[in-house]
């Protein structure tokens, strides 16, 4: 990632956010015309395409920005030291403004008034909670895979929204770009803009609170304190070891 210059990072944030934009909205769109009503099927549909656009996308820009494609996301890498503060920065406008565009190309392709502004209610503590935790979630799954199997990143974090989807009362935004731009949408995946300081506030507060807790969880002891602190007799077979 450090081969590419900043324009170059910049414009894959805001490339990836756009066409993973696009899937949520466009899948959203074919899925609710092709269900007959049948809610379920279409929030299968849109769910399905996401979780593949994810592993497909974090592939792709991954090894040029880190496909981040989420605030939350640039936000924690920036607070644990692994992306400078000016970059993350840099990288918020470029994700808003991808996820817009991304949401208008949807209107687009199928159609659909370009400017429109959602008037799809997403209100209460429990929608707030569930972006909390859907938040929390992802962001435990990067930090995890990165931490033990950073090549399985793109599929583990596709498989954690796939499912999240289904496992959260909100169907898991779980990013501050995303939720700006779904309120754009009045179609299927849209959320009106007085349900999205909400969700934006939980999903900080669910970034900040995996950063601090997968921050001490994911930290191994000094190879020193480790042996001292096993069992006498480990620590005691490990000395004879090297005897």
């Amino acid at each position: 990632m450090t081969d590419f210059s900043l324009a170059r990072r910049l414009t894959a944030e805001a490339l990836g956010t756009a066409l993973l934009l696009a899937v949520v909205v466009g899948s959203g769109i074919m899925g609710e015309r092709l269900a007959a009503g049948n809610t379920a099927i279409a929030l299968l549909g849109n769910t399905l395409a996401t979780g593949a656009a994810l592993v497909v996308l974090i592939t792709v820009f991954g090894p040029i920005s880190g496909a981040h494609f989420n605030p939350a996301v640039s936000l924690v890498m920036a607070i644990r030291g692994e992306l400078p503060w000016k970059i993350a920065v840099a990288y918020l406008p470029a994700q808003v403004v991808g996820a817009v565009l991304g949401v208008w190309c949807a209107h687009a392709m199928f159609g659909e008034q370009i400017l429109q502004v959602s008037a799809k209610l997403r209100e209460g503590p429990a929608q707030a909670f569930a972006e909390f935790i859907a938040t929390f979630g992802l962001l435990a799954t990067i930090l995890g895979v990165v931490r033990f199997k950073s090549d399985f990143t793109a599929v583990a974090v596709g498989l954690y929204i796939t499912a999240a989807y289904w496992f959260t009362a909100s169907t898991s935004f779980a990013n501050p770009a995303v939720t700006v731009a779904r309120s754009l949408s009045d179609t299927f995946a849209g959320i009106a803009p007085r349900s999205a300081p909400a969700f934006i506030i939980a999903q900080l507060a669910g970034a900040v609170a995996a950063s601090l807790v997968f921050g001490w969880l994911l930290k191994a002891k000094p190879a020193a304190q480790s042996i001292a602190t096993e069992q006498p007799a480990t620590a005691a077979s490990k000395v004879a070891s090297f005897g």
